[in-house]
């Protein structure tokens, strides 16, 4: 096993393929913990170079909508009426604390990501 530190484009492209060459490896072989290491180096490595911003407030409904296989209907107690759902979803309305409230109860999102500010779409 001879694990380095990324420190550069080149380090972070041999690191990755040399996982792809181990990511299989049995559990508890060698090669199995180069694969773990290599991982979180990589993972380190990504964070700081290719960071990944979270979804604004209304994507994050989305997706967890998705997850949950959820219907816009399935928002109108959270939200209030049908009408004011597809406000939101469509961004033509903001938040209130009580819908951040119901909805961060509902669909167990951080109340956190859900005042996050966005822009509305007139």
């Amino acid at each position: 096993m001879n694990i380095r530190p990324i420190k550069n484009d080149l380090d972070y492209r041999q690191a990755l393929k040399r996982l792809d060459l181990i990511f299989d490896a049995k559990s508890g072989t060698p090669e199995s913990d180069e694969a773990d290491i290599l991982g979180s180096l990589i993972d380190e490595y990504e964070k700081k170079y290719f960071p990944i911003d979270a979804p604004d407030p209304i994507e994050a409904i989305k997706i967890r909508m998705e997850e949950l296989q959820l219907k816009q209907v399935d928002l109108v107690d959270a939200i209030g009426g049908k009408s004011r759902v597809s406000e939101i979803l469509s961004k033509k309305r903001k938040l209130t604390v009580d819908m951040i409230r119901n909805l961060s109860s509902k669909l167990h999102l951080s109340p956190g990501l859900l005042i996050s500010d966005y822009k509305l779409i007139r």
